[in-house]
């Protein structure tokens, strides 16, 4: 099918060439956390030590100052937005110029709140050096379609963007298809993320996506209760009489802050089994989806509901990542920004649990190797 808007002309020319063929073919993308001391300020050695964690762990890219990171970064007694951004770009820099990375990373950084707000947030990530904004529509959680689209125009113009499907649980809103469709028809638009946590309202984007005729708009899971599968699975749509398949190229997930290395791993056989579906199309030689990656798929989803406290409404998600970081030593302490949130009744158990029953899924000796190096 014929792209709306050529590629060649819009999505890739926004990006570093590299930096565009990466994203555009699908990456690993950790949701990066705060590490903070016991008085709530940043803990800037802990904080580096994360990042070089997940560079060590072979990600492609970064998503920094995002829901993990805390959304009260940006509270002005708080005034960490900027500084974790430079932080994380300081790593990336070192990181790519010392070799220690496969290849450029994409650099993504978090944008919300209103449209005042969001495009000076998007003129921040520009100065610093990021390739594209997340843009979360949290804020407008009572704003009208149109208006929707023209935040999205707005900041669009002053960074490319990553659209958000943010799940209700975590103070998202519902996005309906007519929202994806008209989405897709703005230029500076390079990728979504799709974490409604919703099998119909996935299919919403990835429908709109294909029948957008957009070849340049690579989609990314969020999705943390079905990553393995959303990497998997192809979705075919009958697009003006044609058939035209999609797949979900990638993740940004904040699944991926913790156990990073295996998650990459297995990212990379997710890719590769996809890849080779697709060239097969709908031949015999098509491979099959194991009964062990379907086991790993259940596997992942279960470690995800312990950490992200999917049993109290996601309550503990931030602090069910920080705990897991803390008993690896790369984080002091499980602190929050907001001093409520913390760990819910029965969490800790369920990630005794989990890491008990899946030590292939986590990266305790990979971590117990490194982390005096990264905590130097």
């Amino acid at each position: 099918m014929t792209s709306k808007i050529d590629s060649a002309d819009s999505s890739s020319s926004k990006l570093p060439a590299a930096v565009w063929e990466r994203f555009r073919h699908g990456v690993a993308i950790p949701a990066h956390p705060l590490a903070l001391t016991a008085e709530r300020r940043m803990d800037e050695r802990r904080q580096r030590a994360l990042t070089r964690y997940y560079l060590a762990s072979g990600v492609g890219g970064l998503a920094v100052g995002v829901h993990t990171t805390q959304f009260a970064i940006r509270q002005p007694q708080v005034g960490l937005f900027r500084p974790v951004l430079e932080l994380a770009a300081e790593e990336m820099d070192r990181g790519e110029a010392s070799g220690a990375t496969q290849g450029p990373l994409v650099r993504i950084g978090g944008i919300c709140g209103d449209t005042r707000q969001a495009v000076a947030e998007a003129e921040t990530l520009r100065e610093l050096g990021y390739h594209t904004g997340l843009l979360s529509l949290a804020a407008m959680a009572r704003r009208g379609l149109d208006e929707l689209i023209e935040h999205c125009r707005a900041v669009s113009e002053v960074i490319p963007i990553v659209g958000f499907y943010l799940q209700p649980a975590v103070g998202g809103r519902v996005l309906p298809y007519s929202f994806w469709r008209r989405f897709a028809e703005l230029e500076n638009v390079i990728g979504i993320k799709i974490a409604p946590f919703n099998r119909y309202q996935t299919i919403d984007v990835v429908r709109a996506i294909a029948e957008s005729g957009r070849d340049d708009i690579p989609l990314y899971t969020g999705n943390d209760d079905h990553i393995v599968l959303d990497l998997l699975t192809p979705f075919r749509f009958d697009c003006d009489g044609q058939p035209r398949t999609v797949r979900i190229v990638g993740g940004l997930l904040g699944h991926w802050s913790v156990w990073t290395k295996p998650s990459v791993e297995l990212f990379a056989e997710c890719r590769k089994i996809a890849g080779a579906a697709e060239a097969a199309a709908d031949s015999e030689d098509a491979p099959l989806v194991s009964d062990r990656l379907l086991r790993l798929h259940n596997e992942v989803t279960d470690m995800n509901a312990a950490a992200f406290d999917s049993a109290n409404g996601f309550a503990g998600c931030i602090a069910g990542l920080h705990e897991i970081l803390r008993r690896q030593g790369l984080l002091e302490g499980i602190w929050c920004l907001d001093e409520q949130e913390t760990l819910s009744p029965g969490q800790a158990e369920e990630l005794d649990r989990v890491t008990a029953a899946y030590p292939h899924l986590c990266d305790d000796a990979f971590i117990a190797e490194h982390r005096d190096e990264w905590l130097r």
